[in-house]
């Protein structure tokens, strides 16, 4: 199996859960739970979030943005809505160059204008605003000095406002050590969080933990959820396991179906033209 993430240990045996985050921190006694707290949990994690956060939806023509979405949108400052590659292709075509296609705000010209629109909409509570701006401080962009603890910070509270994007990030980091301490269990439940709301990179994430602790069947049911909802990735997952003897062939042929009926349902003309244009 090629690992496709950095995750090598799941930190416990349980391989979901805590209550919902508070203030960015870990459920302290999470590992001491009851067997059947803790299969509770599970049935909640493997039950919900079959279907794609409105976040991945564009607002214009509505349908859900094929994966990875900065691959398939465009993310603009100025409202910090995403846009897909056939409604940008769409306003360019109508004579809509120089704005936004959602909401008509001008591009920004440099990097200054796009932090200033950004940093608008972060004193607004904005959470995917926050959410970008973390970013921002972390990887040191928009001519902003990298710093990593102002970046967990916003994370936090982007997380905090229902940002899936911001939890995910955040689980990547505590999950590796990437710039804070190393807290696996603090990680794993940050992709939970994500995961039960729709998250498609948290939910393969939590397929890879579980696959590297020796978990096949639980892999399998993470990635079979994703792989539905699009993930590529996920549905090579399947497939390499089937090839190997760890996933039936009616489980390869379920993800395969399902991630074949995502893909279409994320097709449009419009779309179509973009890629062939290569936009």
């Amino acid at each position: 199996m090629s690992e496709r993430m950095e995750p090598v240990d799941c930190p416990g045996n349980e391989p979901a859960g805590a209550p919902a985050l508070n203030d960015g921190a870990a459920v302290e006694g999470a590992d001491d739970w009851s067997a059947a707290e803790a299969a509770r949990y599970l049935d909640r994690l493997l039950n919900e979030g079959h279907e794609r956060w409105e976040g991945d939806r564009c607002p214009i023509c509505f349908l859900l943005i094929g994966l990875p979405v900065e691959e398939h949108s465009m993310m603009n400052a100025c409202c910090t809505k995403r846009v897909c590659n056939g409604c940008n292709l769409a306003a360019e075509q109508r004579g809509i160059y120089d704005r936004c296609p959602f909401c008509r705000t001008p591009h920004p010209t440099d990097h200054a204008a796009a932090l200033t629109m950004i940093q608008k909409r972060v004193t607004k509570g904005d959470a995917e605003a926050i959410y970008h701006l973390g970013q921002y401080y972390y990887f040191g962009r928009l001519g902003l000095n990298k710093d990593v603890p102002q970046a967990i910070e916003l994370l936090t509270e982007s997380a905090e406002l229902g940002s899936l994007e911001a939890h995910y990030s955040l689980g990547q980091m505590y999950y590796n050590g990437e710039g804070v301490e190393e807290d696996e269990s603090r990680g794993i439940r940050h992709w939970w969080e994500a995961a039960m709301k729709g998250h498609v990179s948290s939910r393969h994430g939590l397929g890879v933990v579980e696959y590297n602790e020796g978990k096949y069947k639980l892999a399998v049911q993470h990635w079979m959820i994703s792989a539905k909802m699009g993930d590529k990735d996920s549905l090579n997952e399947i497939k390499e396991m089937f090839m190997e003897g760890q996933a039936t062939k009616a489980q390869y042929a379920e993800a395969l179906r399902g991630y074949g009926d995502a893909v279409e349902e994320m097709k449009s003309h419009q779309r179509e033209e973009a890629k062939r244009l290569g936009v």
